[in-house]
């Protein structure tokens, strides 16, 4: 059965209950026949020195990541690791357990290749996911952990949350990625302040030397992108991911749009693209740039990796275009790269900031 074919059945499921029904899925063939996921490996990964790059302390065999939540719980790392991504990054989660926001929280912009989330975190809590992560660590690939406060955690405690996860997970992870740009937990985004993150960022870099990666939403006026991207690069941040979902309805005309949560996919490349394009004018050459938000292909990939994207990071991508998608965009970055006459990937990375300076 091709993809195509299965996503038409899985498109008349509710989508959390689609992901649940994935997420079983990818569990059992690991547990039950582990043989499966080598075969899966065989199809879906591509592999050529080219794509591989020496970043953040870790070995990157190609670009191409798994954004934060869509294994919050870090059940499916090995699965997603014979799906063929580079790197992997599972979360958001927090310090307590939290069931999220009340259902339905998860819609699809079908005729948009869309995705509008309200999940509000929802996950099983640090000592679940340590357990499980702990089995795993050192993994093949490099593992980010995406980290958040619990909604019940004031801001004005909100270090404390981040405090906590970094010193039980600073052995359990290449890489820590603090979300304070989710639309779907409230007030999160009121922490998207230069005070916050310079305190937030003296606190934890004096508890772990592992790289920490800063996550901005897309939706800020530029200039304020480029000054708290600055000020976090200042405080010891050793990457930004540009961008989160969006709260920007206006780009979305699906009739199937709510008026809450964040919007995925198509609907947000551009004012990701746009986003990125200005902080990485900035910032290209003094930090790890990574870009994320409404990239579904290797063109999409590449232009960005051009305008200084180190890394890319899909998502509602994978849900619309399937388990070849790795591969698909590794392999035909590789065709661009020749095009271009560059013999890897690094040649590649910021040469239209290069040429714009």
């Amino acid at each position: 059965m091709n993809y195509d074919t299965l996503k038409a059945y899985l498109f008349k499921l509710d989508p959390e209950i689609a992901h649940k029904l994935a997420e079983f899925t990818m569990i059992s063939a690991e547990k039950i026949l582990p043989a499966s996921l080598s075969l899966l490996a065989k199809n879906c990964v591509f592999t050529d020195a080219r794509l591989q790059q020496n970043l953040l302390g870790s070995i990157y065999h190609n670009p191409v990541g798994i954004g934060g939540g869509f294994d919050k719980n870090a059940t499916m790392i090995q699965a997603l690791i014979a799906l063929g991504f580079g790197y992997l990054e599972f979360g958001t989660f927090t310090p307590k357990a939290q069931s999220g926001n009340p259902k339905p929280r998860l819609f699809r912009l079908i005729e948009e290749e869309s995705i509008q989330n309200a999940m509000g975190f929802n996950n099983d809590g640090k000592d679940e996911i340590k357990a499980r992560v702990a089995k795993l660590y050192p993994s093949v690939l490099p593992l980010w952990a995406n980290i958040g406060k619990n909604k019940l955690t004031p801001n004005e405690n909100a270090i404390s949350d981040y405090e906590i996860l970094v010193r039980e997970f600073n052995e359990l992870c290449d890489a820590f990625v603090i979300n304070i740009s989710s639309p779907n937990t409230p007030n999160l985004r009121d922490l998207q302040e230069s005070s916050f993150i310079k305190e937030l960022f003296a606190s934890i870099k004096s508890l772990s030397k592992k790289p920490i990666i800063l996550k901005i939403a897309p939706d800020m006026d530029h200039k304020k992108a480029i000054e708290i991207s600055q000020i976090a690069v200042n405080a010891g941040a050793s990457g930004i991911i540009i961008s989160n979902t969006s709260v920007d309805y206006t780009l979305s005309h699906s009739a199937n749009l709510q008026d809450f949560g964040g919007l995925s996919g198509k609907v947000i490349t551009q004012k990701s693209k746009q986003i990125f394009k200005a902080v990485a004018d900035e910032l290209y050459g003094y930090t790890t740039l990574i870009a994320c938000g409404g990239i579904d292909s290797a063109s999409e990939a590449y232009e960005r990796i051009k305008m200084g994207a180190s890394l890319v990071q899909i998502f509602t991508a994978f849900i619309y275009k399937g388990p070849k998608i790795c591969y698909n965009i590794n392999s035909e970055i590789l065709e661009l790269l020749n095009k271009d006459g560059f013999s890897d990937i690094s040649q590649a990375v910021g040469v239209n900031v290069k040429k714009g300076k």
